[in-house]
């Protein structure tokens, strides 16, 4: 199997995909290099990476897919793991914060 035999069908939607993970992520990177405080920097890495990644897992679904011509959803359950974990680990975060705060 080489990048050649990527259907043109699959071969779009993935590099679209792709491009829009990458930016996603840009973003949030740039989020947190330009907002001040540290609850308004934690909120943009964690929407990057998260829709950031969602996106390289579906474009990778779906070439998986194509090339093995059955569905292929390994990449579902590192999708939920993602979009568990990310979320949670930016609200203990905020948490942490809120606490060292008060004391």
């Amino acid at each position: 199997m080489s990048v050649a035999e990527i259907p043109l069908w699959a071969a779009l939607p993935a590099a679209l995909l792709l491009v829009c993970g990458g930016l996603l992520t840009l973003v949030g990177s740039l989020g947190l290099l330009r907002l001040d405080s540290f609850y308004a920097r934690i909120h943009a890495p964690t929407m990057g990476s998260t829709l950031g990644a969602g996106c390289v897992l579906v474009a990778s679904m779906l070439t998986s897919s194509a090339l093995a011509e059955r569905p292929v959803i390994h990449e579902l359950l590192i999708t939920v793991f993602i979009l568990l974990t990310s979320p949670v680990t930016a609200m203990l975060l905020m948490r942490a914060a809120v606490f060292r705060s008060r004391g």
